[in-house]
């Protein structure tokens, strides 16, 4: 099995506000981890720019390009209380669709059985015309459209573990029945959505976690609801909405997951994608703050994909 890692320097050049969580220390601590010899097989190559074209699948091309005109030259550019850009954001927002475009490219053709996308900006609080989060693009909804527009792909699902709720990837799916969401997330917490009876035209999954809940919680949530409505669906291909920010160590959020139940809902994905789609997985990065939780967890995320 071919595991193959996206990732670009532009996703270091994206600079927040001084103590802003999501920072570019967050790549340095995943590309440090995936240095070990445990990872020497695995594929690596850089996330391009995705065309504007490819992003318009989820955003309207006067949102894009009101993005391109906000990027500054110099200093920050603050579009809401949570999301800046500084002169490298663009870029760093276009490369990181552009991973998620390639990731979906190299394993639908089958050169490679799945992909993880480590960039930033991440990306599934961006709603279709509005910034949102830290986010400025939605990556994963972006490659679930490519998808579906490239391939033909008539059942696409992305599955959602961060903490935070993907309120934007659920906007842009709870209307076609040839996408699913389902999203384990704590609750209440930002951004407010994800309450169980919003499920679309019946393809959005939502399971609400009290603040506290750990690996039992977690994985009875998943295992009794998510999977089984993910296997219901049955994708031609699974994106999985990656956040490690629902580890216990993680400091904007109140779940207690440990970095195991990470491998352990990795490999339980991996298991419903070889029923469903040949194993076709494309991950991307979302949210995960505390530096030791997000290298560790990223690295047993992707160790279990080459698995």
């Amino acid at each position: 099995m071919t595991t193959l890692y996206i990732t670009h320097p532009a996703g270091l050049e994206h600079i927040p506000p001084l103590g802003h969580p999501e920072r570019p220390d967050r790549l340095r601590a995943i590309e440090r981890a995936l240095e070990h010899e445990s990872f020497q097989m695995l594929a690596r190559d850089q996330a391009p720019l995705a065309a504007f074209h490819r992003i318009a699948l989820c955003h309207p091309m006067d949102y894009i390009e009101a993005i391109q005109e906000a990027n500054p030259r110099e200093g920050l550019v603050r579009l809401d209380a949570d999301t800046s850009m500084s002169p490298g954001t663009f870029e760093a927002a276009l490369r990181s669709a552009g991973g998620a475009v390639m990731a979906v490219d190299e394993v639908m053709t089958g050169k490679v059985s799945n992909a993880f996308c480590a960039m930033r900006p991440p990306g599934h609080h961006a709603e279709t015309a509005a910034p949102m989060g830290f986010c400025f693009f939605n990556n994963a909804a972006i490659a679930a459209r490519h998808a579906q527009n490239q391939y033909g792909a008539e059942r696409v699902a992305v599955i959602d573990f961060d903490v935070h709720h993907g309120n934007g990837t659920q906007h842009m799916f709870e209307s076609d029945s040839g996408l699913f969401y389902g999203s384990t997330h704590q609750w209440p917490l930002y951004p407010g959505t994800g309450a169980r009876s919003e499920t679309g035209v019946g393809n959005i999954c939502n399971v609400p976690l009290f603040p506290g809940a750990g690996s039992e919680q977690f994985r009875a949530a998943f295992d009794g609801i998510v999977l089984p409505a993910l296997r219901t669906f049955a994708p031609e291909l699974l994106l999985i909405s990656a956040g490690f920010d629902a580890h216990r160590r993680d400091p904007l959020a109140g779940l207690e997951l440990e970095t195991e139940d990470f491998a352990w809902a990795t490999a339980e994905l991996m298991a419903v994608a070889r029923q469903s789609c040949g194993g076709r997985i494309v991950s991307t990065l979302e949210g995960g703050y505390d530096l030791e939780a997000l290298a560790d967890s990223a690295a047993a995320h992707v160790r279990t994909l080459m698995s």
